[in-house]
């Protein structure tokens, strides 16, 4: 089955949470409280999606993956990337905000694929570095990363969810035309 990456639109915001919110529970089960992800939801999540679509505002890509087959049609992925948000970013660095597959769509290619995507995209408008920023102890995360070229860079950070810290390491890439 053939994968393919669209642009987000905004009809696609349901879906978009649906992976996101499925996603989540998925990768972050024993990383996080189950009850903060039990009490995530497909519907809250939408509405947001939508309303930060809807703005605009920075430079974003958002790419959604589609396979073809029985599912036809169907969004199994999302990804998102734009300009970096730390304090020590330039103007050449970009960062992978987020991306998430189906739970049944892990090691089938459709991250592959929209990895592949977003960095092309970010290459093309420019960027010479792609950061991202992963859960210390999300190795499944890691591994698929550094598959993909990315490597730790030495930064980290805090990150608490309902008052269990869950700390993050920053990964980066090289981007080449």
């Amino acid at each position: 089955m053939t994968v393919r990456i669209r642009d987000m639109g905004i009809d696609d915001c349901d879906a978009v949470a649906t992976v996101r919110v499925r996603g989540w529970q998925h990768a972050y089960a024993g990383l996080m409280p189950p009850s903060y992800l039990d009490a995530m939801s497909v519907e809250e999540d939408a509405a947001k999606r939508c309303a930060l679509f809807a703005t605009g505002g920075r430079r974003i890509t958002n790419v959604v993956a589609e396979r073809d087959g029985e599912r036809d049609g169907e969004v199994v992925g999302w990804g998102c990337c734009g300009p970096g948000r730390d304090e020590d970013t330039t103007a050449s660095r970009c960062e992978l905000y987020a991306m998430y597959v189906l739970p049944e769509q892990i090691s089938t290619g459709v991250g592959q694929a929209l990895m592949a995507e977003l960095t092309g995209r970010a290459t093309a408008d420019g960027f010479g570095e792609m950061r991202l920023w992963v859960l210390k102890e999300n190795d499944r995360a890691r591994r698929f990363y550094e598959k993909a070229g990315f490597a730790p860079d030495g930064a980290e950070e805090p990150f608490e969810v309902d008052g269990v810290a869950v700390p993050e390491v920053r990964y980066a890439r090289a981007l080449t035309a």
